[in-house]
C-alpha cells in the first residue's frame, strides 16, 4: 500500500511509520521538518506539493495536533484547537482535489472525548460525550472531519487511550517517577486508566484499514481498564521497587505548574472499552496490563 502519514514524525507515526515499512508498504511522512527521502515539507495549513502524492494513495493516517501536555492558558487552547481543525480542512481539500483520492482516511481522535467515569464504561455505542474543553477539542476534530462525506473515502476517527511504548509517550515519564519512589497512586488513585500497547495500536490501526465495515469512530484501547492505583502496584511489583509515595491533588496541583502541563492528564477516569474492535474480532497481543508491562520492560 501506499500510505500517507500527516504529523507523522512524533511517538506514534514514528512506529506507525516502522511496523508499514516492514510488512513491504510505501509510506510518505508530511513534516514541517523534512529530513529524509520519504519526508514531504507541509505547513498544516496551506495546499502545496505535498498534495500530488494523495492520488492513487490508499491510506491517509492523520496524527496533527499540538500537544495537550501543556498549560491551558489561552494561546494554548487556541494551538490546541487550530492545530487540529486546521490540518482536518486542508486535508479535505487535497482530497478533493484529487482524482484518484486515498480509500481509507484514518483522523486522530483521544479517548477524552468521554466524561470523567469511574463506574460507566464508554463504548462506542453508549459512551457518554461531555461538555469542558479537552472533551469539546475532540467534538469540535470529529465534527471537522466527519463534515464532509466522500462517496469513494471510508472516514475513521481513531478515538485512542494511553499508548505505551518505550520510545516516546507517557509510559517513559512513569517509569522514572517509579524508579524515583514516587511511583504511589495519583490523587485518590480511583480514576481509571484506558491504555493499550504500541505493537496494539499499529496493529489496530491496520486491522482498520483493512476492515471495510470498519467507519465513524472507534476506540483504540484495550480491554482492560484499570484504577490508577492498581496500575502503579503492578508497575512498581514488575520494576521491582518496593515503594512509591503517593501524590496528593494539591501536590499534583503544584508539580503541574512547575512542569508547564495540566493535572487533568493524571486525574481525568478514562474508562473506555473498544467494542467495536472486540466485536469484529480482533486479537490484542496485550490484552492484560501484566503482559503488556511485562514485555515493555
Amino acid at each position: 500500500m501506499k500510505i500517507i502519514i500527516a504529523a507523522g514524525t512524533g511517538f506514534l507515526g514514528k512506529n506507525l511509520e516502522k511496523y508499514f515499512i516492514e510488512k513491504g508498504n510505501q509510506v510518505f511522512i508530511l513534516t514541517r521538518n523534512p529530513k529524509r527521502e520519504n519526508e514531504v515539507y507541509w505547513d498544516a495549513k496551506t495546499l502545496g506539493d505535498w498534495k500530488n502524492l494523495f492520488e492513487n494513495a490508499d491510506v491517509l493516517i492523520n496524527l496533527t495536533g499540538k500537544s495537550v501536555d501543556c498549560r491551558y492558558t489561552e494561546k494554548n487552547k487556541k494551538e490546541i484547537y487550530s492545530s487540529r481543525i486546521d490540518s482536518t480542512q486542508i486535508l479535505q481539500k487535497a482530497i478533493d482535489n484529487c482524482v484518484n483520492p486515498p480509500k481509507v482516511w484514518l483522523n486522530a481522535s483521544s479517548a477524552t472525548i468521554y466524561i470523567h467515569s469511574e463506574t460507566h464504561l464508554n463504548t462506542e455505542e453508549n459512551g457518554i460525550i461531555g461538555d469542558d474543553f479537552s472533551m469539546n477539542i475532540c467534538k469540535s476534530w470529529e465534527k471537522e472531519f466527519f463534515e464532509v462525506e466522500n462517496q469513494k473515502i471510508r472516514k475513521v476517527a481513531l478515538r485512542t487511550s494511553i499508548v505505551l511504548g518505550n520510545n516516546g509517550g507517557a509510559f517513559p515519564k512513569l517509569k522514572m517517577i517509579t524508579k524515583l519512589g514516587l511511583g504511589g497512586k495519583q490523587g485518590k488513585g480511583n480514576q481509571y486508566i484506558s491504555w493499550i500497547h504500541i505493537d496494539d495500536f499499529c496493529r489496530a490501526v491496520e486491522y482498520v484499514i483493512n476492515n471495510e465495515n470498519t467507519f465513524g469512530a472507534i476506540n483504540i484501547t484495550a480491554p482492560n481498564p484499570l484504577q490508577n492505583k492498581d496500575f502503579m502496584q503492578i508497575l512498581r511489583k514488575k520494576m521491582k521497587i518496593p515503594f512509591g509515595l503517593n501524590a496528593p491533588v494539591w501536590q499534583l496541583e503544584l508539580a503541574s505548574l512547575f512542569l508547564k502541563t495540566e493535572t487533568e492528564l493524571l486525574l481525568k477516569s478514562r474508562n473506555v472499552f473498544p467494542e467495536k474492535l472486540i466485536k469484529n474480532q480482533f486479537q490484542f497481543s496485550y490484552p492484560n496490563i501484566e503482559d503488556a508491562l511485562e514485555n515493555l520492560l
